[in-house]
């Protein structure tokens, strides 16, 4: 059977400012430890696997691994597989969107056609916060340390993923700050969460927030785009600050002390809705030559 592998850069205006992604199509007959086992070798931050849909309401089924385990939801491989399913044929807009069955449940995307790039949107499932403040958590205040903190207090959220986040005063510190990759560690494992993601309003005009997100808790030291972790931090917003500049949406910008310049566009419905968007390129498309299992 014919394999097909893309590998893309999603969340990006232009080639290589984003974050990769694999997607494989025809692996239907494949074993879950075959399919983890591609993912492991790709050693990108995830793999996903296009499926037939099993719901009658799905436009098509998503399994999402990283090199280490199978996860329900993450931003980037929603956007980027949604992308490959409409490049490669395996899917057709309907109404001017999809239906993506996951881990999560079943998560509306839409297309916004305007402009010279596709933007694909993900309704990102709903968030509620656990807990509000750092006084609390020692090694939350520890990993912090001397960073002037801004409007909001760090909270800790839930909504497909768990992160602990925390509003910075000034983006110039965000973007210097050398954090203690083993201090998140810890804090992800004693509250299985993915780990920390900071945040700064920004005064510029190209986006109204930076973001550096670190996934300790699945081995990564620091993520170039984090649709997820953004999703929960303008659902935050969105509840804290319903009336804020911030309140019906934005955009962000990520991954510039990566060495990338990923772009992600956030809107915010009056009922609270989170969308979370960007535009793929494709950058291989061919046959996977990998072991039947």
């Amino acid at each position: 059977m014919d394999v097909r592998f893309l590998q893309l850069d999603v969340f990006a205006h232009q080639v290589g400012g984003g974050n990769p992604l694999g997607v494989v199509l025809g692996a239907d007959h494949w074993s879950d430890r075959a399919m983890q086992g591609f993912a492991a070798w790709t050693n990108l931050v995830e793999t996903t696997y296009l499926l037939p849909a099993s719901s009658a309401a799905a436009s098509y089924r998503l399994r999402i691994f990283t090199p280490s385990r199978e996860i329900a939801f993450a931003g980037h491989p929603t956007i980027g597989s949604a992308h490959a399913a409409l490049q490669t044929g395996f899917v057709q807009l309907r109404d001017g969107g999809l239906i993506q069955e996951c881990g999560a449940g079943l998560l509306p995307i839409r297309a916004d056609e305007t402009g010279d790039l596709r933007r694909l949107f993900v309704q990102a499932p709903s968030a509620r916060v656990l807990e509000v403040g750092a006084d609390h958590l020692p090694f939350l205040r520890d990993i912090l340390g001397p960073l002037e903190l801004g409007r909001l207090p760090p909270a800790f959220v839930e909504g497909g993923r768990r992160w602990w986040m925390a509003e910075l005063a000034h983006e110039a510190q965000l973007r210097e700050w050398t954090p203690e990759h083993a201090a998140i560690a810890k804090l992800a494992q004693r509250s299985d969460s993915l780990g920390l993601c900071v945040f700064a309003r920004s005064s510029g005009t190209d986006y109204q927030l930076a973001v550096r997100a670190f996934p300790a808790g699945v081995g990564i030291i620091e993520d170039p785009a984090s649709g997820a972790a953004n999703g929960l931090i303008a659902a935050y917003i969105a509840q804290a600050e319903p009336r804020g500049e911030l309140a019906r949406g934005y955009r962000v910008s990520q991954g510039r002390e990566l060495g990338r310049n990923a772009v992600i566009d956030i809107e915010i419905t009056a009922a609270g809705k989170v969308w979370v968007g960007g535009s793929t390129f494709t950058v291989i498309d061919g046959s996977l030559l990998w072991p039947a299992p």
